[in-house]
């Protein structure tokens, strides 16, 4: 078993990428770190005492202005994780509450949430034994965090809800009787720690990247082979004419295409082919450029690539974020309100890689036409049919389906960073949507 320890540094790419996909991978949390949660949870329960304290002993949103009784404040963060857990529509799929819920473990051990020990040990012994919450993917308008999705994870662990655990959905007592653990109990504000902050957009995200990291490698490797089959010249992926455009993604791009090349037996080199013959006046049997799909790749993914990279240190950045409110300072002595749970800098994010992966989408179905098209290609017979024109039809079919999932996509690229809603009484009068936007990516 290979353990990931959380809260003595930055959680990476590498390490999530293990802790969703690598078997026997768990995570373990330090003991360190434990203790400034501790510490932070025992300094907020000295220093709430006498004092109004959003979410602590004060009502949510814009009944905040209510103040609550000290007999009151454990079944007041029940209310809160009860009434909005409303969420609607299709189940998250339990890959992507992992990253949800590991991304939300990952802030709480930052120690700024006031949480209590016993909050967080649970979240990780539900991530190591797969008990993940029944989340809806519907619900989330994105600032104040992700409150109705968080809201069903926090359900679970109050031993409410249901879950999906070894292979199935059940209570979520049934699978933590079945595991010997026990629901966490409420001290000052575990409710609104829990569900107060951007992890399902985070989590979610993190999976985007991962998915449009593999895509666009794959992408790279078919428009390498394409320019084999159709035998490109080689100069438009060569480090001097991309050199001499300041884009770092375009270079690399380029620089991945002659690493897959080097070695190829069917890419000309323009020298040879063209240049050392007499130019004759007339048609030139060779083709001189080819077309974009198949020349322009380093300046089609390059910009793919690098807001790839760029969504990727934001979505990291968020992740190694306290993102609720409010947060506590027990070496300041003070606890700060304001709105890290706010979600515009994942909602952007997500709407530029989406945009990003569309045009990818849009590259490859313009090469699968270029091979299926032989008036274009002249090499290959028509829709690659190796078979008896007319009777057999090659990938005639495929191309539907190619058409039909780049137009879908073009449609989901409408963005949602740009598209807020004022609700919740006002309160929330600009909300960033960026659940919405990292699910709309997802698909």
């Amino acid at each position: 078993m290979q353990r990931i320890k959380v809260g003595t540094q930055q959680l990476g790419i590498a390490e999530f990428q293990r802790l969703l996909f690598a078997p026997n991978t768990s995570i373990e949390i330090d003991d360190n770190a434990l203790r400034k949660v501790e510490n932070n949870h025992e300094f907020l329960k000295q220093f709430a005492v006498n004092k109004v304290i959003y979410g602590v002993n004060t009502g949510f949103g814009p009944m905040a202005q209510y103040i609550i009784g000290p007999q009151d404040i454990q079944a007041l963060q029940y209310n809160l994780i009860r009434s909005h857990a409303t969420g609607m529509g299709q189940l998250i799929p339990p890959l992507y509450v992992k990253a949800i819920m590991i991304a939300r473990l990952n802030t709480l051990m930052l120690a700024r949430s006031g949480v209590h020990g016993s909050t967080v040990l649970l979240l990780s012994q539900m991530i190591n034994r797969d008990i993940c919450p029944c989340i809806y993917d519907h619900g989330s308008v994105g600032a104040s965090g992700d409150l109705v999705q968080l809201a069903h994870l926090a359900l679970s662990m109050i031993g409410e809800g249901q879950v999906f655990h070894r292979g199935a959905i059940k209570p979520t007592s049934e699978a933590f009787e079945e595991e010997g653990l026990q629901p966490i109990a409420m001290h000052l504000r575990e409710g609104l720690a829990l569900i107060n902050g951007t992890s399902a957009m985070t989590g979610i995200g993190v999976l985007n990247v991962l998915y449009a990291r593999r895509l666009l490698e794959w992408s790279i490797l078919a428009s390498s082979v394409i320019n084999e089959i159709v035998e490109a010249y080689d100069d438009h992926f060569s480090a001097s004419l991309n050199a001499a455009k300041l884009h770092e993604g375009q270079r690399l791009v380029a620089a991945r295409m002659r690493a897959l090349l080097h070695d190829s037996k069917l890419i000309r080199s323009r020298t040879e082919h063209l240049y050392q013959r007499n130019a004759e006046a007339g048609q030139a049997e060779d083709k001189i450029q080819e077309y974009y799909s198949i020349r322009c790749i380093p300046q089609v993914l390059g910009p793919v690539a690098d807001t790839l990279n760029f969504s990727e240190k934001t979505v990291f950045n968020e992740l190694n974020s306290a993102n609720d409110n409010p947060l506590v300072f027990e070496e300041e002595q003070h606890v700060h309100h304001g709105g890290n749970f706010h979600g515009d800098y994942i909602a952007l994010e997500m709407d530029k890689l989406k945009i990003a992966i569309t045009k990818l989408s849009m590259l490859c179905e313009r090469q699968l036409n270029y091979l299926l098209n032989n008036k274009l290609n002249n090499k290959l017979p028509p829709f690659v049919n190796l078979g008896q024109i007319g009777f057999n039809f090659g990938m005639q079919g495929a191309q539907f389906t190619a058409t039909s999932t780049v137009a879908e996509n073009q449609t989901l690229s409408f963005p949602m960073y740009v598209h807020s809603i004022p609700n919740n009484h006002d309160k929330q009068d600009i909300v960033s949507m960026g659940t919405n936007a990292a699910l709309l990516t997802k698909k």
